[in-house]
């Protein structure tokens, strides 16, 4: 009967009650404060928010993303491998693109 609780189901249906019977007696405890503007803009250490965009579009979160799918998947290749010529040959190969995806 133990074991039954520590179900994946059955553990998050319990902790699903848990979180909302908190999330409860929570919210009747808090502060209820008025609404103003000022709580509903956007804080920017008193300076104006910025009206463009930092960087637009996604090709700089691509570059990102790429570099981090061929670091991490590179180096789990290369530590499920054992040390051989073939090994060294790869682990080149992903500095290279590496390389390649940083200089652009």
């Amino acid at each position: 009967m133990p074991d039954l609780f520590l179900t994946p189901p059955i553990a998050f249906l319990i902790y699903f009650a848990l979180v909302g019977v908190f999330s409860r007696v929570c919210r009747s405890w808090a502060f209820k404060g008025k609404k103003t503007p000022l709580k509903s803009s956007t804080y920017a250490s008193g300076e104006a928010s910025p009206t463009c965009e930092a960087a637009p579009g996604y090709r700089p979160f691509f570059v990102v993303a790429l570099f981090f799918a061929f670091l991490h998947l590179g180096v789990l290749m290369l530590g499920s491998s054992d040390f051989s010529w073939t090994s060294v040959a790869y682990l080149v190969g992903l500095i290279m693109s590496l390389l390649a995806l940083i200089l652009g």
